[in-house]
This record gives structure tokens, C-alpha cells and sequence, in this order.
């Protein structure tokens, strides 16, 4: 029989690590059950040896006629005391506030939705049957079901670390008590010709997930599969008889498991204690499942795509965040070898805290955070760190409290609470927040523009410009927090000096109307984010106090490659020499001005691409809290 040759496909890092081992399919909403609805998923049948083939197996459910078979992966994860961060909500109490996350929720009526994104692949049609008594019975009694089955679920984990779990399923918990969300089936159930109870059930839950779906912002998008998981933890209970989706299910040991996404109670029903890793071809690094195999160390990748229905075994790198399906016994072999190196190194968590990054010659290595959300910080030592080099001020739109009605961000005072929320975390380190990176793919709230091309079009600065009375407003409340330490603010998708001096303007203007106002303010330091290739290319032309590079779209506009293109892997990476030859003239300009230069990319998580930039030059860099450990490694070994 041929060998299936290897297939390499790229996604988004969700929790890092590396693992191997035979693939393993989560099986359809359909099948879910006890063990003996576990549909079989297939593998190699063999035993012994060291490559690919023999560390296969067939993996089946006990339907099947015989028990499940240990799984013999092997998976290894960084830890610098930042994985178990608790962010399943944000510090702003949004996740308390269903109603209003979830937009135009009093618009929506009851009715079938098969076109509906996220609507139940079994969902019945509604049957005339009139207003019954017994069917809102039913419904009472299977909301009271599912929630007692969360309540279990939740004291099965009091003794198992399971802390953020616990959390996601208080917040579940919280949804399903809360009325408004079955509302509309019970309103549903009194109509002269109404449903059945499932189907009122299913019709009134995909009309709340489907905005979820269409939101543009990632942490609405990812609320949807907690959603999800209700409305099929609810409907099982209406099928009599029928497969409950939450018992436990037989993941096998040290298997990569593979699926379109994953639930929150789905992956919390699987043993993880046999190690294993996550590709989905959707989800998000957002979700609570990402959240729980942060807290866990399971690696895991999101988006990268559909999978081949053949595929035996996975190499999931989540340093690269890429996964090898079926790789040749030699890449399998160096794959080993990294994990072997892993084991044998000294921990970083042995080093103190407050000690520098230092490369093997003794120079200095400013190591800064990325984060897309205060909760990230939750339970981290400041001290990890030398501050934040980018905070991603989207997570405003989860904010609670008033919000401008002209911008839908939340009020200037609120504005002022969170930026002072960070530098209070930061004690003292420096706290860089990206202005508002909207547009294209990522809409203003009330903007209807399509774009032709969105990641050419209106972004980043561009559209704070468009709309400064918003921008004012952001600016007006990182003035007030700079105050309080030392706030840098990043703007954002600047092509020309003439952007960054409009906005230059726009900070001035605000720090005359506080301070006309008496209130007390600061001029922050105002820096230029280098992602567009002719602000690389003229980068001393910017009276910028510092720079930043964003590595991410200047390769995908450098080599007009986008970064999630799986086809255009290898593009990408034989591309990277011209983008490093761009970085390196980005780092001459701001050493010829005398400011300081941070990379906050994806290519400082590359550790190869890590190495390239620390021999340029680069001594500063930015990168989310689970990657500080293998970062702080390899800056400790560069130059031996």
C-alpha cells in the first residue's frame, strides 16, 4: 500500500507546544453519545517501531466490538507561568451582559432559519400543532436538565484543577437561568400553530447564534460555540432516547484530535490526561475551548482549514503554528529531537522573575507582551515581562459601561479605567496601546462600506482619520491614563509622514481640550507602526517617538502573500529574506534617529525567524504571554 504523502497546513497558535501522534476525528453532532456512539475513525493498523506507520492505530468505538486501543503520541509544552491565566471573561464584566453583547437581539421573531450560519444540522420543521402546554412542559423540564448536567459537570472538576473551567461553565450556567434567551421558543409554543418544542428550541437559538457568526469582531465570533453547546445540550434533552452529546466520550491517548471546531463541554467530556493536541479547521483563539487547552497545555491550532479525509497521523508545531499530516519518518525524526531537547533543558521558570533576557554574549533583550485582552493579564506576574508592547484596543467593543453613541466605543471615562487598568498591572513598565486597527475585514460598528479589498482599503489610521470625532475620544482617555505611567500610544496602517502628522494634530488638539477643561492629562509618547512596506522603506521621515514593526502584514504585503493562504506556505518562507532585508533597514533608520524599535509580529514566535532577527540587530520584541518561555530561550542561546 502507498504511503499517503505528507500534506503541511498552516493556522493561528491558540496554545503552543509540540505533539504528535495518530489523528483522531471528533465525531458528527449526530453520533455524539456514550461510548458506543463514538463513530471510527481511521488509522494504521500496526505496532513496534519508530516512524509514522507503527505509531499508528485504528482508533474505534466500542461499537465496534472491541475496546479502545492506547493512543502512543507525544506532546510537549512551554511553561513560564503563563498559561494558566484566567481569562475566560475580559475585566470589564461583558460576558455578565448577554443581552447586550449580542446584537439586534429584539429584532428577531421565531421561524425556521435552514439557511441560518450555525443552524442544527437535524433541525425539524415545525408542526401545526397549536398552543401546548405539554411541549413548554417539555422545554421547562429540558433547560432544567441541562442545567443540572452543567452543575455535575462543574463538581466533577472542583478537585481537578479546573478553574477556568468552572468559570466557562458558571457563565453557561448563567445564560441558560438567564429568561431572555428562551424567550422567544416560549413565545414560540403559544402561537396558534405552533412547533414542537425541539423545534422552537433549535429556530430561537440560531437566530441568537447567527449575528454572533456574522460579528466582525473575533470575541463575539468565538461566544457563539458556548451558544452552540446549549442549544445542543437543550435539544438532546427533547429527543427521547435519543444520544446525549456530553457524556463521556473515548479520545484516546497522545492523539491529535481534528474537527471543524470543538465545544466547551466537548473538550472538557475528553481525557486530555494521555497528553494529545488540537487542529480545528475553524474556531478561534478566542474561544473558551482555546482558554481551556491554555490551562491544560494541550498545543492547539485554529483555521488552518479543511483536513484530508485520509490522513493518519499529525505533527502539530505550536511554535510555527503548523501542522505535518503524514510526515516522512525523517521529519518525524527531527520533530522527536526537538522534543527530546525540550525535555533535557533547564526550565526558565528556574530563572528569577525580574531577570532580564539575555542573548549567550550578555546583551540585553527588551521582552514585551502582545495582548488582546486585559483578562490575559489576569494572574500574570508583571515581573515575567519587561511591559506591554502591544495592547490591541479592539477589546474595547467588550467593555462594559456607556457607550459614545456616534462610535459605539465605550465613553471616555471608561476609556481612562482600562488604560489605567494596564499601567496599574504593568507597576511601573511601559504599557503601548495600538489605536483602533478597524476597517476592511474588521468593520466600525455603524459602517455598512463594503470594500472592494478590504486589507487595501480603509484601515488602521485611515479610518480613525475618516472618523476622528471617535479618535478624539480614544485619545482624549489615553492622554488622561498617561498620567499614571508610562503609556506609549502605536498607530496603526500608516503609509505616509503627512498620516502620522494628521494624528499628531488630533493628539494635540486633545490635550488642549483636557487641559481647557482642567482636566489633568499628559502627552503620551506617539509611535508608527511599520507594516506597510513604504513606511518601511521611509521610516526616518516619520517624527515618530519610536517604531514598531509589524511583521505580520508587511511579509503579507511585501510578497503579496496572504499569511493565511495555506497554498502560499512556502511562499512565505522563501520569501522571508526580502522581508528580513526590509526589517534590518527599518532598525538602521530608527538606530540613525536614536529611538527605540520593537518587533510585535508573528515572526519573533518563528524560532528560526527569531534567530535572523536577533542577528540584525533587533532588541526588542513582542509576543503573547505563552511564547515568553521558548523566546527567552532562544535569545539565551544566541551567539553560542
Amino acid at each position: 500500500m502507498a504511503e499517503p504523502a505528507p500534506q503541511r497546513r498552516r493556522g493561528q497558535v491558540a496554545c503552543g507546544g509540540l505533539a504528535w501522534g495518530p489523528v483522531w476525528r471528533l465525531p458528527r453532532a449526530e453520533t455524539w453519545g456514550g461510548e458506543g456512539n463514538i463513530a471510527p475513525t481511521q488509522g494504521a493498523d500496526s505496532s513496534g517501531g519508530t516512524n509514522h506507520d507503527s505509531e499508528s492505530r485504528e482508533w474505534v468505538g466500542q461499537d465496534s466490538g472491541g475496546p479502545i486501543s492506547p493512543g502512543k503520541g507525544r506532546n510537549d509544552h512551554d511553561s513560564h507561568g503563563v498559561e494558566n491565566s484566567h481569562d475566560v471573561e475580559n475585566s470589564h464584566g461583558v460576558e455578565n451582559s448577554r443581552a447586550d453583547a449580542s446584537p439586534d437581539r429584539q429584532s428577531r421573531s421565531w421561524g425556521p432559519s435552514p439557511d441560518q450560519p450555525g443552524s442544527h444540522p437535524d433541525q425539524p420543521s415545525p408542526e401545526a400543532t397549536g398552543p401546548d402546554q405539554g411541549a413548554t412542559a417539555a422545554l421547562q423540564v429540558a433547560i432544567s436538565r441541562a442545567q443540572a448536567e452543567l452543575e455535575a459537570l462543574a463538581a466533577r472538576l472542583q478537585d481537578n484543577d479546573g478553574a477556568e473551567a468552572r468559570e466557562i461553565l458558571s457563565f453557561q450556567l448563567a445564560l441558560l437561568d438567564d429568561p431572555s434567551l428562551a424567550a422567544p421558543a416560549f413565545a414560540a409554543l403559544e402561537q396558534a400553530q405552533a412547533p414542537t418544542a425541539e423545534a422552537a428550541w433549535l429556530a430561537a437559538m440560531d437566530a441568537e447564534i447567527a449575528p454572533y457568526l456574522s460579528d466582525p469582531d473575533e470575541h463575539f465570533r468565538a461566544r457563539a460555540s458556548d451558544l452552540i453547546d446549549l442549544r445542543d445540550r437543550v435539544s438532546a434533552q427533547l429527543r427521547p432516547g435519543g444520544p446525549t452529546p456530553l457524556q463521556a466520550m473515548a479520545k484516546p491517548a497522545g492523539t491529535v484530535l481534528l474537527a471543524d471546531d470543538l465545544t466547551p463541554s466537548q473538550f472538557l467530556t475528553l481525557d486530555w490526561s494521555g497528553g494529545g493536541a488540537i487542529v480545528l479547521a475553524a474556531g478561534s483563539t478566542a474561544s473558551h475551548v482555546a482558554l481551556l487547552a491554555r490551562s491544560r497545555a494541550i498545543p492547539m491550532l485554529v483555521g488552518s482549514g479543511e483536513t484530508p479525509p485520509d490522513v493518519r497521523f499529525a505533527c502539530v508545531d505550536g511554535e510555527a503554528g503548523v501542522v505535518i499530516f503524514d510526515p516522512e519518518p525523517n521529519t518525524l525524526a527531527a520533530f522527536q529531537e526537538r522534543l527530546d531537547a525540550r525535555e533535557q533543558r533547564p526550565e526558565q521558570t528556574a530563572l528569577p522573575l525580574d531577570q532580564p533576557a539575555r542573548t549567550a554574549t550578555g546583551e540585553a533583550v527588551t521582552l514585551l507582551l502582545n495582548i488582546d485582552d486585559p483578562a490575559q493579564l489576569r494572574d500574570l506576574d508583571a515581573r515575567i515581562c519587561d511591559g506591554i508592547g502591544l495592547a490591541r484596543s479592539e477589546f474595547l467593543f467588550l467593555a462594559s459601561g456607556a457607550a459614545d453613541p456616534a462610535t459605539g466605543l465605550p465613553d471616555e471615562d471608561t476609556q481612562t479605567q482600562v488604560y489605567r487598568q494596564l499601567l496599574g498591572w504593568a507597576n511601573g513598565r511601559p504599557v503601548t496601546v495600538r489605536t483602533l486597527d478597524l476597517g476592511g475585514d474588521k468593520p466600525h460598528p455603524g459602517q455598512a462600506t463594503t470594500e472592494i479589498d478590504p486589507a487595501l482599503g480603509l484601515r488602521g489610521l485611515r479610518l480613525s482619520l475618516l472618523h476622528p470625532e471617535g479618535f478624539l475620544i480614544q485619545l482624549r482617555a489615553l492622554a488622561r491614563a498617561a498620567c499614571g505611567g508610562d503609556l506609549r500610544v502605536l498607530l496603526p496602517m500608516v503609509t505616509l509622514p503627512q498620516e502620522f502628522a494628521a494624528a499628531a494634530a488630533l493628539l494635540d488638539q486633545a490635550l488642549t481640550e483636557l487641559e481647557a477643561a482642567g482636566v489633568p492629562c499628559r502627552r503620551p509618547a506617539l509611535g508608527v507602526m511599520l507594516e506597510v512596506p513604504a513606511a518601511a522603506l521611509t521610516a526616518e521621515r516619520f517624527n515618530a517617538d519610536f517604531y514598531a514593526i509589524g511583521s505580520n502584514d508587511l511579509s503579507q504585503y511585501t510578497l503579496a502573500a496572504g499569511r493565511s493562504h495555506a497554498d502560499l506556505a512556502d511562499l512565505q518562507r522563501a520569501g522571508w529574506p526580502v522581508v528580513l532585508e526590509l526589517i534590518g533597514l527599518c532598525i538602521k533608520a530608527a538606530e540613525h534617529r536614536g529611538r527605540p524599535i520593537c518587533l510585535c509580529g508573528e515572526a519573533a514566535t518563528d524560532l528560526g525567524q527569531l534567530e535572523d532577527l536577533l542577528s540584525t540587530g533587533l532588541r526588542a520584541i513582542s509576543v503573547p504571554p505563552a511564547h515568553l518561555a521558548t523566546v527567552r530561550q532562544v535569545i539565551g542561546s544566541h551567539g553560542t
